[in-house]
């Protein structure tokens, strides 16, 4: 009898496996990065066979941990980097270029014609996205025009093309079968959310073939078996990353809120049956198929949380490790008047302003490295606050407590001072490998593993639960002064162009 569940969590930098028992617990774990490859100021690519080949290196190699055979796994759950693209060839099963990763800036002046004409109306009614090169969309353009012969290959049927989780599933089939999950088909800019569907006007405005894109399926359904750990395992989760983490951190019912503080802040909220609508710059997404019952969710994305605290430490050098802030932020009372609005490569949710730059301010004689520590982290909880009072704003409804996952979620400083400024309970939970669990619960949930959601839910474990202690006067007032200091930072770059 089946004894765990393999997760595969394929990110932007490090391809990584885990192996989870009954009880949700990991028996075992391995990570290895890969290169990335940065061409032209701006483009961000990776090699697809080195991902593929890191990703199998990892599975095999928790498996040899654990001393698992194949028949010990009831399945394998994906959850993968989600807008990054790889073309390859149908017979040879080779990529024809490198895959073009989510941070890749090469389609912004597609993107500012498209805006030009109009069609991003169009692309953001249908696909709930705005119109911006982070999407998979404007890649995939980008490949068929620029790469010799991509076109006319693609039109004859020879090439595939999809994000990461289609190219793995494509691999680890032995090209058998092609397909990705509807949670990262919304994230290409060429899925209709309402039809569930590749969008046929939206296709035919990029001139991208439909014989290019991988069929569409539920997020926990059998997509196929692998081969390549010995008999056959099947492979029944499939989600993008954030989306994986909603699952995995148990938000389950409308109106349920996560964040994951990585380099950026990711929020999701659970809208359930209902494709929310935006208009506090928020995108409305597939939480996740299941059952043919489709939740849906609205996000809002932080470009730089965590990536602040880097360049505190890499930049200024005032800060040893990330770890160290939490002690050097409770060295100070507060920030002595400091605001900082790390808004080094613009602000996204809910201001989506590319010409904002990064901005400290309130600075005097007696300002100290301990205070721009402390503000930083504070930076990272008014962030938050601005995307969940959006999140608010559209769909009406007030989450009763935020559950939070990733690196950063380990510093209780941060922890606290979020419920603070929130006034609502923040939720750690003991596992915080959030996005990985979520792969696992839904294949698990595809084989019957896992009965159902309620199963699911009793295994939940809170570290620690923090209560907002600051006074409703107070948060507003500092919350206040947050937002005079990024109205300083917004239009900068175009002030100074």
């Amino acid at each position: 009898m089946p004894n765990y569940v393999l997760a595969l969590d394929q990110g932007t930098t490090s391809s990584r496996a885990i192996l989870f028992d009954r009880e949700g617990s990991i028996r075992a774990a391995a990570s290895q990065e890969f290169p990335q490859y940065f061409p032209q100021p701006g483009w961000v690519e990776q090699d697809a066979e080195e991902i593929w080949q890191s990703q199998l290196s990892v599975a095999r190699k928790v498996l040899a941990e654990a001393g698992a055979r194949p028949q010990d796994v009831a399945a394998i759950g994906i959850a993968n980097q989600r807008e990054t693209v790889v073309l390859w060839d149908g017979r040879s099963s080779r990529p024809v270029y490198r895959a073009i990763v989510w941070q890749c800036r090469r389609t912004a002046p597609l993107c500012e014609r498209i805006r030009q004409e109009g069609f991003d109306r169009t692309l953001r009614e249908k696909t709930g996205l705005v119109t911006d090169a982070y999407f998979s969309g404007t890649k995939i353009a980008w490949l068929l025009e620029n790469v010799p012969g991509a076109r006319a290959r693609a039109e004859r049927g020879e090439l595939r093309c999809g994000t990461i989780d289609a190219w793995l599933i494509w691999q680890l089939t032995r090209g058998q079968v092609y397909a990705t999950d509807c949670s990262n088909a919304s994230r290409t800019l060429l899925f209709d959310l309402r039809s569930q569907d590749w969008d046929e006007e939206i296709l035919r405005y990029f001139r991208i073939p439909r014989t290019l894109l991988p069929g569409v399926k539920s997020s926990s359904e059998v997509l196929g078996e692998t081969d390549w750990f010995g008999d056959r395992i099947p492979i029944g989760g499939v989600a993008g990353d954030q989306q994986a983490s909603l699952f995995g951190q148990q938000c389950y019912g409308r109106g349920a809120v996560k964040n994951t503080y990585g380099t950026g802040c990711f929020l999701l909220m659970n809208t359930g049956a209902e494709i929310p609508t935006s208009q506090s710059g928020l995108l409305a997404t597939v939480g996740w198929r299941r059952n043919r019952q489709t939740v849906y969710a609205l996000e809002g994305s932080v470009f730089i949380a965590g990536a602040a605290l880097q360049w505190l430490r890499d930049g200024l050098g005032i800060l040893p490790n990330a770890a160290a802030s939490e002690e050097m932020a409770r060295a100070v009372e507060d920030t002595g008047g400091v605001c900082f609005v790390p808004a080094f490569v613009g602000l996204g949710a809910p201001h989506w302003d590319p010409y904002a730059r990064g901005t400290i301010v309130g600075l005097t004689r007696g300002t100290n490295r301990h205070h721009l520590v402390r503000a930083a982290l504070e930076a990272i909880a008014y962030q938050t606050r601005a995307v969940v009072e959006a999140m608010e704003e559209d769909s009406g409804i007030r989450p009763e407590v935020l559950r939070v996952d990733g690196g950063a979620a380990a510093n209780n400083f941060l922890c606290q001072f979020q419920a603070d400024i929130l006034g609502m309970p923040v939720e750690r939970p003991a596992t915080t490998e959030s996005t990985a669990l979520g792969a696992a619960y839904l294949a698990g949930l595809a084989v019957g593993f896992w009965k159902d959601e309620a199963e699911i839910a009793a295994q939940l474990k809170i570290d620690r639960r923090f209560e907002p202690t600051m006074s409703r006067a107070r948060r507003d007032e500092l919350y206040a002064g947050w937002q005079r200091a990024v109205e300083r930072a917004k239009g900068w770059a175009t002030q100074q162009s």
